[in-house]
């Protein structure tokens, strides 16, 4: 069973329906028993990192996504909650993958947010991203990011390069929408599904 966390983000119906589209199902659930007892985890996002923890933390979420064990994906502002913390709001994040989320710099030519398409620079080989052209694109919206560390498969680059794919353990999380993302992101979420557990 596949299960959505419900942190009340906008995205949550696209990632239902790219799933849909896959012929997967899943089930939208703020239950942490359910989370706990599911075979693979998403946990999409879309606004602040301040809000987004406001909303794990009143639904009692956030130790239980710290236990998980099983593979567990964040999209989005979801990747971004996967690290330490957050420049945004000075928030405290949930602490599965080290570092610090921060602002875009604005620079000649760069407009922040980023939004639109843009390829990644494949750094480590893995799983999540076979079967992917190097040249693939993703659609990207964020105005923050996480640092490009030990942790990163992939950077992409808006100005500077920013982690667009991390890993720790059985935690992942992509910095793009994969569920708006084409034939890409939909092999990036059927790759999902075939990670070991």
């Amino acid at each position: 069973m596949l299960a959505i966390v419900d942190s009340g983000g906008a995205n949550i119906a696209s990632v239902r329906f790219a799933l849909e589209r896959l012929g997967i199902a899943s089930q939208l659930t703020a239950d942490p028993a359910v989370i706990r007892s599911a075979d693979r985890v998403i946990l999409p996002g879309v606004g602040s990192a301040q809000e987004g923890m406001r909303k794990l933390r009143a639904r009692h979420l956030v130790e239980t996504i710290r236990g998980l064990t099983q593979p567990v994906i964040g999209f989005c502002l979801g990747e971004q909650l996967l690290f330490d913390s957050s420049e945004e709001g000075d928030t405290t994040s949930l602490g599965l993958i080290p570092g610090r989320v921060v602002r875009i710099p604005e620079a000649p030519g760069i407009t922040v947010p980023h939004m639109g398409w843009n390829t990644l620079e494949i750094l480590r080989d893995t799983p999540l991203l076979h079967g992917i052209a190097r040249d693939a694109r993703f659609y990207f919206v964020h105005s923050y990011a996480g640092p490009v560390n030990a942790h990163t498969l992939a950077s992409a680059t808006h100005g500077t390069p920013f982690a667009a794919v991390v890993q720790r353990g059985n935690f992942y999380g992509v910095q793009f929408h994969p569920e708006r993302s084409g034939p890409a992101g939909a092999q990036l979420l059927k790759n999902f599904l075939t990670l070991p557990a």
